[in-house]
């Protein structure tokens, strides 16, 4: 499991446990490392600790490799031509350049910051951040909540949630839905409008999880209507949820999730006031 920290932004990785969230083995992340692609922080003792920035470059190059065919050189390459950007955000093509992404890049330019500084304060690379703004994709749904609330604003807010397209009756499958900013995590609107309540339906798919912990203030409730989820509160409380199981929690605790079932599990989500 991740280790414990003060703050879901310093939450480290083991070895092993970083390996198996890439999906590599571990003597990978090392080879990667003596060729100059990811390179870990030392705890005091010596062993590596990867942090959330760390492990979507981890992923980020695993992908590379697999689905592209890219050697080291090649990877470091396509890292680097990431981490840049257009000095003209309209250059970019509305197909590619989505919502959640054009939004996080406007706030960043509002407080003029750089793309290294605001990954540097996050805990995540450049490379990734910049793939945010210009996909909507690429990052677990904690580093997307300490990038809402690192400039002031909410997941939901993000995501159009708040916008006016109100509709007082949702019927059964019209949801609408979240840009999809991270993999396997579908979000659906089960209440639309600027609400004392974020009403949510979680899809989360084989292997998918907050890949970390987060808080904020509020509380929550959860409940499983199909599937079988595991919550961990404070990093040392652990929550095995089967359908029909309910979990009421403050939202300003440390809370990690994650799927463990073998196909979809589906939630009922609600927070209050909305502040995810």
């Amino acid at each position: 499991m991740p280790q414990p920290a003060s703050d879901a932004m310093t939450i480290r990785y083991k070895v092993a446990e970083a390996a198996r969230l890439a999906g590599v083995s571990a003597s990978t992340l090392r080879l990667w490392e003596a060729q100059g692609l990811v390179v870990p922080e030392r705890s005091a003792t010596g062993h590596r600790q990867y942090s959330e920035g760390d492990l979507a470059q981890l992923k980020r190059i695993a992908w590379f490799r697999a689905e592209r065919g890219l050697n080291p050189a090649a990877i470091r390459e396509a890292l680097e031509a990431e981490a840049g950007e257009p000095d003209d955000p309209s250059s970019l093509p509305p197909d590619v350049a989505s919502e959640v992404g054009r939004k996080l890049r406007s706030m960043r330019h509002a407080t003029g910051r750089t793309l290294e500084q605001v990954a540097g304060d996050i805990g995540i690379a450049a490379s990734v951040l910049s793939t945010l703004e210009r996909t909507s994709q690429g990052v677990s749904v904690a580093v997307l909540h300490n990038l809402a609330a690192y400039f002031g604003t909410t997941v939901s807010s993000l995501s159009g949630e708040d916008e006016p397209k109100v509709r007082a009756l949702v019927r059964s499958g019209e949801w609408r839905a979240w840009p999809r900013t991270t993999p396997g995590v579908t979000v659906q609107l089960l209440a639309e409008g600027h609400n004392q309540m974020d009403c949510h339906r979680f899809v989360l798919e084989p292997g998918a999880s907050s890949e970390g912990a987060y808080k904020h203030e509020g509380e929550e409730f959860v409940y499983v209507l199909t599937g079988r989820v595991e919550f961990v509160l404070d990093s040392d409380q652990f929550h095995d949820l089967n359908p029909g199981d309910s979990l009421y929690f403050e939202s300003r605790r440390h809370h990690a999730w994650s799927n463990r079932h073998d196909g979809e599990t589906v939630l009922l989500w609600i927070n209050t006031p909305p502040t995810f």
